[in-house]
């Protein structure tokens, strides 16, 4: 008897999406959609009785095809329909697909439920990254030195949280007293601390919002330590000392919280390296540094291509006024422009150009030509320029319009001695400003000699011994051919226009048309920059001078100094500028000596 031909149509009268068993896309969702999962079973369950049993076996043999391919999905069980007809229980079975649920329980019921991920229930809704992540923010448990070095830390984590324990409130008890910076950055801390602890509705045990002080971009939480956490750490960490009860803090809360990124801040290298050896994570406080490389700080010149002027031969305009040439140039370079900027070409057998930039506007910028310092009849209290940089940096010192200047520069490169000379001519000859006015950080390189006796110039008479050296020169070495005034004044009438003041008694001055010498502004913190320069009144000029090779200051480096906080900051300004000075010429002893030593 010959076989009966292959059916064309398949026997069961379901729905093709019945078949379809996509976890995806049918029946298994992030959201709860019960209508949506069980319809196309509600079909089956519609068809005749008699056509159950193929429609079951077909569905059993496409489920056990497809099951291997299925992903895992959150535990989101989905309903079980009972088939019309009285079928064995381990014929029902396959019909229903459930998802594996996280501790291996069974979901309670039979109707579709709804469960969270564990780590998506932590999650801080409207409260991104700035990576644009989802995740859970990250706990930064602060060491009291940061809360020192910056006051203002608490709101410099943005969406993240912060957790002060117990014994870094008891050091910062401990740092109140005092008219030291440590002391008055602990007082402000704890000002603020009170202030946030003040906030209507705030609960320490579920966090207090830092927004609430009205610092809008610090998102998160704090948490103060309102109990006991009880932490294991070696035997050979002694507990009675702070640093190490702060890392059984950091270690207590990252087994209470496993689900989220708990990091100390600190800015004790010793104990950042034992936190890592702990298998803690810990940071350096960064906020405070300027720049990550002092290779990138704004060296205030820049060299023009060697293609400069065949790019701008039809579109560069020139015209003259008085001793000076402008140029008006475009292109691609005048995004790399700054106001104040230096700017030279120079190319072998073609005329060069030093310039300054002068303005921007859109993708034009105008070059002013430079007075050339290197000839002696433009000498500046009988010192003239012997390299570009030092050439530059005579322009904005004499320039009227410019108040702000700072120099960086190696040691020997002659910064003190082209501020101090261009002083003498604006004082004594020009009647610009009525006197100088010199300060210094008085930060020792080695062991302190105690306390000085005599007036505040007396005592910082030993700090200012740059200022005797190069006003000798000035008055009786190499500048002694200065001009009218300079021939004709006495050492005593030069020393009777130069002050010398302590940056301790400097809060609360206004200086009137005054010059003021900033001498090893490296040493100084970005606050003491600030305080110093806000000193000055209506015409007034200040300069900032300092070697970032040479920070005597404990915690303070070439990202975080104050001078390279307010060359990064005041570059571009109209009336400020900046040149850094390469090469040595104090003599070929202290030239090769800094490039060796």
């Amino acid at each position: 008897m010959p076989l009966p031909p292959a059916p064309s149509k398949r026997a069961a009268l379901l729905a093709s999406d019945a078949y379809s068993l996509r976890a995806s896309e049918e029946l298994i969702s992030f959201s709860p959609e019960p209508e949506r999962v069980v319809a196309p079973l509600r079909a089956a369950a519609a068809a005749p009785a008699s056509e159950a049993p193929a429609a079951k076996a077909g569905a059993r043999s496409r489920g056990r095809e497809r099951k291997p391919e299925l992903a895992p999905v959150p535990s989101q069980p989905v309903a079980r329909v009972p088939s019309p007809t009285a079928t064995p229980a381990a014929e029902r079975q396959p019909v229903e697909f459930r998802a594996p649920h996280p501790t291996g329980k069974p979901p309670v019921g039979s109707e579709t439920v709804s469960r969270a991920s564990p780590v998506a229930s932590n999650r801080r809704t409207g409260r991104a990254k700035s990576g644009g992540s989802t995740g859970p923010a990250r706990l930064f448990v602060l060491d009291t030195n940061v809360l020192l070095h910056d006051p203002m830390s608490l709101f410099r984590f943005e969406e993240h949280d912060i957790f002060l324990p117990m014994i870094v409130l008891e050091e910062l008890d401990g740092h109140k007293k005092g008219m030291t910076e440590v002391a008055r950055n602990g007082r402000q801390t704890s000002r603020t601390l009170d202030a946030l602890v003040a906030q209507q509705g705030g609960d320490m045990t579920r966090g207090l919002k830092l927004s609430a002080t009205g610092h809008l971009s610090a998102r998160g939480l704090l948490f103060f330590q309102t109990e006991p956490l009880d932490a294991q750490l070696p035997a050979s960490l002694p507990q009675g000392k702070a640093d190490n009860q702060i890392l059984g803090v950091v270690h207590a809360l990252r087994d209470k919280h496993p689900q989220r990124e708990v990091i100390l801040v600190s800015k004790d290298i010793n104990m950042r390296v034992k936190a890592r050896a702990l298998g803690l994570a810990a940071e350096d406080y960064q906020n405070d540094k300027t720049l990550d490389d002092g290779e990138l700080l704004y060296a205030g010149a820049l060299a023009l291509p060697q293609d400069f002027w065949t790019r701008q031969s039809k579109t560069i305009e020139s015209w003259a006024s008085g001793s000076h040439t402008f140029y008006r140039v475009s292109g691609p370079t005048v995004s790399q422009f700054y106001i104040n900027q230096f700017v030279y070409f120079e190319a072998p057998g073609e005329p060069s150009l030093y310039a300054r930039v002068t303005e921007i506007r859109d993708q034009t910028a105008v070059l002013k030509t430079l007075k050339d310092f290197t000839h002696l009849k433009n000498a500046v209290w009988g010192v003239t320029s012997r390299n570009r940089e030092q050439n530059f940096a005579l322009n904005i010192l004499m320039d009227p319009e410019v108040d702000f200047v700072t120099l960086a520069g190696t040691a020997g490169t002659g910064k003190t001695l082209m501020a101090l000379a261009s002083g003498l001519t604006q004082v004594l000859d020009d009647r610009r400003y009525t006197e100088i006015i010199m300060t210094r950080a008085t930060v020792s390189v080695g062991e302190d000699i105690g306390f000085l006796p005599g007036t505040e110039e007396e005592k910082m008479g030993p700090w200012m011994g740059a200022l005797d050296d190069n006003l000798e020169f000035l008055a009786k070495g190499d500048g002694g051919n200065a001009g009218e005034w300079g021939r004709a004044a006495t050492n005593e009438l030069i020393r009777s226009r130069i002050k010398v003041k302590s940056m301790n008694f400097m809060r609360g001055r206004t200086f009137m048309n005054k010059y003021v010498i900033i001498d090893e502004a490296q040493n100084l913190t970005p606050k003491q920059m600030k305080t110093l320069i806000t000193r000055a009144g209506p015409g007034t000029k200040i300069i900032c001078m300092g070697n970032l090779a040479q920070i005597d200051t404990p915690y303070l480096t070439e990202g975080s100094s104050g001078l390279t906080y307010a060359v990064d900051r005041f570059k571009g300004w109209p009336h400020g500028g900046h040149i850094t000075l390469a090469r040595g010429e104090r003599s070929r002893l202290a030239d090769f000596a800094s490039e060796v030593l």
